[in-house]
């Protein structure tokens, strides 16, 4: 049988964005067929220019209308913020979206956005998907999927750490507020302080494939200060500023803690931090406490001279393109982890 392929459109060429050109123009599976960008300097050339591999053919363009014009099956939508009305627009002009700008699962904090989301999904005859790494794969498909080999669950913990100037790019400094004073920082939430409708539906999904209900969700943080300047390529951390930060979000049932997320991200060791938070290397993990405790770590991979790097644009882009397939063969709707069930990737074994 000969196999499927896919023509895809990849909507904006930031790092996920990037991983995606890379991967459709490697993978027999897909078809890249248009290419979105933002910036002006990035226009008119081939896409492959943009992303370090040979030309792919496809000439980049910010012509959203004639993007829109395109003959294409799906839709990878990566900007870090969704604009709901455009992503109606391409689920009605008959092509499918997948995406890791947020929509992973239905949720209270979404119900409106949804809603406009299913009704273009049934004008188009389309599907949409959301997905990343976290939220959207690390806390919530981790979570079932370690639950199946459990006989009770008493707490579910997932921890993100990341050593921002180690595993993460530059601009994580300012957007999430490190150099601040702290009381400034924890006065005035930054982007990840703000996270708390997008990681709660991870929540929700666990607590759908659980067959339990949250009662509410609440949320801490918490900062730790330099003790000495923290110089990186752009400056200098200052001393008595923001260098660490630990976010915590906690999904409540029948009045008891069930899920709690933890978002870690440091700039320094503990000799640098006060108080001094030593939370090891950049990793997702996963420990469940219950019959029996279990725990489950998802990092890169540590070389032989020590070395690790932290692939999350990379598991972030995967995450949600290794379900195209499934997506656009699937029927039209807003179709979560729980709707695909196990996805089947195609095209990666490519020897």
């Amino acid at each position: 049988m000969p196999q499927k392929t896919y023509r895809v459109i990849q909507w904006m060429t930031g790092d996920v964005g990037q991983v995606g050109v890379r991967h459709f123009a490697d993978n027999p599976v897909y078809d890249l067929v248009g290419v979105l960008v933002h910036s002006k300097e990035k226009v008119g050339k081939d896409a492959g220019d943009i992303v370090g591999i040979p030309p792919t053919g496809v000439i980049t363009t910010d012509d959203v209308e004639s993007i829109i014009a395109l003959d294409a099956d799906c839709v990878f939508y990566t900007p870090i913020i969704m604009d709901v009305d455009t992503v109606c627009r391409l689920l009605r002009s008959g092509k499918n979206v997948v995406t890791t700008s947020g929509f992973f699962h239905p949720s209270p904090d979404f119900q409106e956005p949804g809603e406009a989301i299913r009704a273009a999904c049934e004008g188009g005859g389309t599907s949409f998907h959301g997905g990343g790494i976290h939220p959207g794969y690390a806390g919530d498909i981790l979570p079932l999927t370690l639950a199946r080999v459990m006989s009770r669950i008493d707490t579910i913990q997932v921890y993100e750490v990341v050593d921002v100037l180690k595993d993460a790019p530059l601009d994580h400094i300012e957007w999430m507020g490190f150099g601040k004073a702290k009381d400034k920082f924890l006065t005035e939430p930054t982007i990840l302080g703000l996270g708390t409708p997008f990681f709660a539906q991870s929540m929700y999904m666990i607590a759908d494939g659980l067959g339990v209900t949250i009662d509410k969700v609440t949320s801490e943080v918490e900062a730790a200060i330099a003790t000495r300047d923290i110089p990186h390529d752009e400056g200098v951390i200052a001393a008595g500023t923001v260098a660490a930060q630990r976010h915590e979000w906690t999904a409540w049932v029948n009045g008891e803690p069930l899920i709690v997320f933890h978002a870690i991200y440091v700039t320094a060791g503990p000799d640098a931090l006060d108080p001094a938070w030593d939370w090891g290397e950049t990793r997702y993990e996963i420990v469940i406490d219950g019959d029996p405790p279990t725990e489950l770590t998802l990092k890169g991979v540590t070389q032989p001279d020590g070395t690790m790097t932290h692939p999350g644009y990379d598991w972030t882009a995967m995450g949600v393109i290794n379900a195209i397939p499934d997506v656009c063969d699937g029927p039209p709707g807003w179709l979560t982890h729980l709707d695909l069930g196990l996805v089947r990737p195609r095209g990666l074994v490519r020897k």
